[in-house]
C-alpha cells in the first residue's frame, strides 16, 4: 500500500543541498522554487512566501491570525486515475523547530484544516494537511463523494493521510536541506480514527500520535449516531427538550457525582456510575409537572444510554454515558437531524438519493441485516479497529489516545473499549497486568472527565497532548498525568489531572477541589 517517491529535479535537489539550517532565514527563492519539485502522482499548484500574519485562505472558515512568516506549498496527488487528494504544507521561513507534525480532520472532511495547521506553525512545526480527496457537500450529501467511486472512498478512509504525509516530509526535506528530526500526527474525531490508521497501516510515517475521540469504529459509530437520530426524530412522545435533560441530568449526579471523593458537578468515571432514568420519572397524574420524565421519555434516555445492539442482544455501539444529558441535542435534536451517518446510509450504504432515513430502523431485524452487509463491505476501508500495534511500537512509536467523557457525538466508551482490544491482543487472554504494563510502555489513554467532543464542556478541558507525547518521544518521559484546566472567561477556575486509564483522579481528602494538586491518580 505504501508508495516510494521518485528522485526529485535539479532545482530540488540544489534546495536538498543548500537548504537554510534550523534557525537561519529563507531566501526568497528558495519558497518559490518547490514549484518546480516533481513528486510520484503529484501536481505542486504553487509554492509562494505568505509574510503576513493574518490570512484566509479559500475555504477556511474564519482569518488565521499571529503567523510566523511561512512557505506555502499547495497541490494535488493522484494515487489512482480518481484519486484528487489536495494538501497544502505550511513550513516556518525563521525558527523551524526540525519537526514535522501532519494534522487531521472532522466528519466527512472535505476541506484542508487550516486552523490546525495555523496552530502548528505557531509551534516551529513543518506541517501537512489534506482534504482527503473531496471537496465537502453540505448536509444530508457529505458523503455523496463516495457515490460510484470507491477509490475516493479508500482516499478518506486510509490512503489520503499517509500520501499527504509522504509528500508533505519530501517537501519538507528539500525545504530545510534535511529531513524532520521527528514526525507527529495531531488529530480528533475523523483525525482521531486518521492517527490510529497511521499507527495500524502505516507505523512508519510518525515517531508519536495524538488520537483524540477517535471515530474509529466508523461503520457502528454511524449505527450509534443514527439510531439516536432516527428515534427522536419520529418519536415525539418521548423527546428530550433541553429542560428535560437538564432534569435528567440533575438526577445522574446525584447518583454518582460523590463518587470520586468530591461533589464539583462532574462524575469522574461514568462507567462506574449505576444510575436508572426511572429515579427522575413522574409519578402517577404528575407527568405535566415539569419537574421529571414521563414514561416515554425515560424509555427515550435508557436507549440513549444503553448504545445499539443487534438482534440478537448484543451490543453493537456504546451508549452515551451518565453526566453528559445536557449536550445530547446534538445528536436528538428533530428539528436539526445529525447528518453524517444519514449521509453514510444514503450514499456509501445505499446509494440512493431518495432513501427515506425515517424508514430505517435498526431495531428491524431485517433493517440490521441492511447495516450490517454495509459493515461487511465497508468497515475495512473507513474502520481503524486492529488492536495489533506491535510494529508501530517495535519503531518507537508512542501514541496518546484522549477522549472527553461527555463527548456528545462519540461514546467516550468507544476509546475505552479500543484500548481494552490492545490490551486482550498484547495479553492474549492470560496476564491483564503484565498486558497493562506493556501497552503503557508505547500507549496511554487519558479520560477527561465533564470534556465534550475534541474540547470544551463543564470539565477540565484544556490540556497540552502533543507536549506530552514529544517529552514521550524525545526524552523517555511517559506521561504519569496530563494537567488539564478549565477556563471561564479567559480565567482558569479548575485544574484537574488526567490519568493514564485503568486509573482515575481521586480527591486527596483536603485542599481545593479546584487545583491539581488537591488529587491523586488511583485505581478506580
Amino acid at each position: 500500500m505504501k508508495r516510494t517517491i521518485t528522485a526529485v529535479m535539479v532545482g530540488a535537489i540544489v534546495l536538498a543541498c543548500s537548504g537554510p539550517a534550523r534557525t537561519g532565514t529563507v531566501a526568497p527563492t528558495q519558497c518559490e522554487q518547490l514549484a518546480t519539485m516533481r513528486l510520484e502522482n503529484t501536481t505542486i499548484a504553487a509554492a509562494e512566501r505568505v509574510t503576513r500574519g493574518t490570512i484566509r485562505p479559500p475555504g477556511a472558515p474564519d482569518s488565521l491570525t499571529n503567523l510566523p512568516p511561512f512557505c506555502r506549498v499547495t497541490g494535488e496527488i493522484r494515487p489512482t486515475a480518481d484519486s484528487r487528494i489536495a494538501f497544502e504544507v505550511w513550513m516556518p521561513l525563521d525558527n523551524w523547530n526540525g519537526k514535522f507534525a501532519a494534522v487531521g480532520n472532522g466528519g466527512w472532511a472535505g476541506n484542508v484544516s487550516f486552523p490546525a495547521l495555523a496552530e502548528e506553525l505557531r509551534r516551529g512545526y513543518a506541517t501537512v494537511s489534506t482534504n482527503t480527496g473531496h471537496p465537502a457537500e453540505p448536509g444530508l450529501d457529505m458523503a455523496k463523494f463516495a457515490f460510484g467511486h470507491p477509490e475516493r472512498l479508500a482516499d478518506f478512509g486510509w490512503r489520503a493521510v499517509h500520501e499527504m504525509t509522504v509528500k508533505g516530509k519530501a517537501i519538507t526535506q528539500a525545504f530545510y536541506g534535511r529531513p524532520a528530526r521527528y514526525a507527529y500526527f495531531i488529530g480528533c474525531s475523523t483525525g482521531g480514527k486518521q492517527g490510529l490508521t497511521a499507527a495500524q497501516r502505516f507505523p512508519a510515517d510518525f515517531d508519536g500520535i495524538v488520537a483524540t475521540a477517535p471515530a474509529n469504529n466508523w461503520a457502528r459509530l454511524m449505527a450509534g449516531t443514527f439510531a439516536v437520530t432516527r428515534a427522536t426524530a419520529v418519536d415525539s412522545a418521548g423527546r428530550l427538550s433541553q429542560p428535560v435533560r437538564r432534569i435528567l441530568h440533575e438526577a445522574a449526579l446525584r447518583a454518582c457525582d460523590a463518587s470520586d471523593g468530591v461533589t464539583d458537578s462532574l462524575i469522574t468515571n461514568p462507567a462506574r456510575c449505576t444510575f436508572d432514568p426511572a429515579t427522575a420519572q413522574c409519578p402517577a397524574g404528575a407527568e405535566s409537572s415539569g419537574t421529571c420524565l414521563t414514561v416515554a421519555q425515560v424509555r427515550t434516555a435508557r436507549a440513549i444510554y444503553d448504545g445499539v445492539r443487534d438482534p440478537a442482544g448484543q451490543k453493537v455501539w456504546p451508549g452515551l454515558p451518565p453526566g453528559s444529558e445536557p449536550f445530547w441535542g446534538a445528536l436528538a435534536n428533530p428539528a436539526n437531524p445529525f447528518p453524517i451517518p444519514i449521509s453514510y446510509y444514503r450514499w456509501v450504504v445505499f446509494g440512493d438519493p431518495s432513501w427515506d432515513w425515517k424508514a430505517f430502523d435498526l431495531a428491524n431485524p431485517n433493517d440490521y441485516a441492511r447495516h450490517l452487509d454495509g459493515e461487511r463491505k465497508h468497515a475495512p476501508v473507513l474502520s481503524a479497529v486492529d488492536p495489533n500495534l506491535r510494529a508501530f511500537r517495535a519503531r518507537g512509536g508512542k501514541l496518546i489516545q484522549t477522549h472527553g467523557w461527555n463527548d456528545q457525538l462519540i461514546s467516550a466508551q468507544n476509546s475505552i473499549d479500543y484500548y481494552e482490544s490492545v490490551l486482550a491482543f498484547e495479553g492474549g487472554g492470560r496476564d491483564r497486568a503484565a498486558a497493562l504494563r506493556s501497552v503503557q510502555g508505547f500507549h496511554r489513554l487519558f479520560m477527561a472527565p465533564g470534556m465534550l467532543h475534541c474540547g470544551g464542556g463543564p470539565g477540565p478541558n484544556t490540556f497540552d497532548a502533543q507536549g506530552a507525547l514529544e517529552a514521550w518521544v524525545e526524552r523517555g518521559i511517559a506521561p504519569d498525568s496530563i494537567i488539564a484546566t478549565h477556563r471561564t472567561n479567559g480565567i482558569v477556575d479548575r485544574a484537574r489531572p488526567l490519568c493514564p486509564y485503568p486509573k482515575v483522579a481521586k480527591y486527596k481528602g483536603s485542599g481545593d477541589v479546584n487545583r491539581a494538586e488537591s488529587f491523586t491518580c488511583g485505581e478506580p
